[in-house]
């Protein structure tokens, strides 16, 4: 017996098939084997088709089922991880009415700005946690001024996943971390955010019917089961914004835990135990997806944009030409920690959350023609990288989380040693690489809602862990440099 799993991600799907009893992967497929198109219109847009979404789904679905090998492969629940923050918008017949409008289009940023000024900074941010920005609820009021012929039609709005499990269940439904995604949710009236739907002018009934994240939420439609080789009547049983879903893959559930990543860009997510909020936005502040309101369980998000971004920089035009990633780390740990006083601020990526949305640009300081060598710059990106995470963690500290574990899967930045030791020595925490995928991880999801493992306990019971890296037993060294890199920040900032 297998859970089946999905992450649709706005670069591709993926599917993965866990086997129940032992926990392994199965089988893993994703598609399209090249980036997924994203559609830009004007300079700061992007929409995704959904119905890409589901073709893709469909290939990956069948890839999985033909590793599986012959015979029928007994699916028992599927979980469904997704891009957050997207909007997708059908009329009464469940007929798409425009192309989704995803997480990295900037067009409804000033609608987001209005409300915050109107609503006020203390009303948004006790109520939603966050600044309207960019989010769901700010992209609909986009439609809504400039598509009022789309917006009349409009019967529900669905987040990506919401829509994916729309299209095998027939059902039109979404979860309050969902929801609090999108900046529908209030947290203090622990209810849809009301006060922030009528300033921008839409009901309450436009929103999907609630449902719990771990629950069954529709069953497998027949003519869905059709078109992805299923059995009819297999329940959805989980879904999760991406983020989120990541911390779950890597078992981060309590205050405390900590999920990181470190690809082209750098997310930090944290769980808390109560309900907090930056006051200066940033960092985000969502539902995490065991979130009660008599237990909470906040998801604290830290984005840094120039983080794999900034490393490939330093390979493609400082290391010499063709030298590959553990190569060039090889002759990076040649370099004493703090790399004979030369940094980097890491920021040439476009503005920065937590740096108050500014765009500082990246910047190389004590740089010594004499001395250093490209073997010491290429150290310095990596502490300026680990240096960035820590900075937003300070923050996360601020609002009173507790920084325990760190986990994350052994990808990207987190391949590198000098990378792992320098955010383990600097932040005082273990971090711990897993054998795991977002896929998987809804796969795993599914378990728990469907009620097959007993608790997030038993359901990653066999995640295996594939390296633990501690601390330096003298963290000093490491400290001092942080401390001079984080000045040389705040002299930019």
């Amino acid at each position: 017996m297998f859970l089946l799993g999905y992450d649709v991600g706005s670069s591709s799907v993926k599917a993965s098939l866990v086997e129940v009893e032992s926990g392994k992967i199965a089988a893993s497929a994703f598609y399209p084997k090249h980036e997924n198109t994203i559609i830009s219109l004007k300079a700061g847009w992007a929409e995704q088709d959904p119905e890409s979404w589901w073709e893709n789904l469909k290939l990956a679905t069948a890839d999985v089922l033909s590793q599986a090998g012959s015979g029928a492969v007994e699916v028992a629940a599927i979980g469904i991880s997704y891009q957050m923050h997207g909007l997708v918008c059908v009329d009464k017949n469940g007929r798409l009415l425009r192309h989704s409008i995803i997480w990295c289009d900037s067009r409804a940023v000033p609608y987001g700005e209005a409300a915050f000024e109107a609503l006020g900074k203390e009303k948004c941010l006790g109520h939603l946690l966050n600044s309207p920005g960019n989010f769901t609820a700010a992209k609909l009021a986009w439609v809504k001024e400039n598509e009022p012929a789309v917006f009349d039609r409009i019967d529900k709005i669905m987040l990506p996943g919401d829509f994916i499990a729309y299209r095998m269940t027939g059902e039109a439904r979404s979860t309050v971390s969902g929801l609090s995604e999108g900046m529908f949710w209030d947290f203090k009236e622990n209810r849809p955010a009301s006060f922030l739907m009528d300033w921008f002018g839409f009901g309450e009934s436009i929103l999907p019917d609630l449902v719990p994240t771990f629950s069954e939420q529709g069953r497998l439609t027949g003519a869905a089961a059709a078109e992805l080789g299923l059995e009819e009547g297999i329940p959805v049983t989980y879904r999760a914004g991406d983020q989120p879903n990541n911390a779950l893959s890597l078992n981060v559930f309590e205050p405390g835990d900590i999920a990181a990543t470190a690809g082209t860009s750098g997310v930090v997510y944290g769980v808390s135990g109560k309900v907090a909020y930056d006051p200066l936005s940033r960092v985000n502040t969502f539902a995490h997806v065991n979130h009660t309101s008599q237990d909470p369980r906040l998801g604290i998000l830290l984005c840094v944009n120039g983080t794999g971004i900034a490393n490939a920089w330093i390979r493609r035009n400082v290391v010499p030409r063709g030298m590959m990633y553990d190569e060039m780390n090889a002759a990076a740990q040649e370099v004493p920690v703090g790399c004979d006083g030369v940094g980097i601020l890491p920021f040439g990526n476009g503005a920065e959350r937590m740096l108050c949305n500014k765009e500082t640009g990246c910047e190389v300081y004590g740089l010594n023609f004499n001395v250093h060598s490209w073997k010491h710059l290429a150290r310095a990106v990596q502490e300026g990288i680990a240096f960035s995470f820590k900075y937003g963690i300070d923050i996360m500290e601020g609002m009173g989380m507790r920084v325990g574990v760190i986990r994350a899967g052994a990808a990207n930045m987190f391949q590198s040693g000098i990378f792992r030791d320098t955010l383990a020595s600097v932040t005082g925490s273990i971090i711990e690489l897993l054998d795991t995928d977002g896929a998987a991880g809804a796969a795993r999801g599914a378990g728990i809602g469907a009620g097959i493992y007993k608790d997030h306990s038993e359901a990653f019971a066999s995640l295996k862990r594939l390296a633990l890296i501690e601390p330096s037993a003298d963290r000093s060294k490491y400290l001092e440099v942080y401390s001079n890199w984080k000045n040389h920040l705040n002299n930019n900032i």
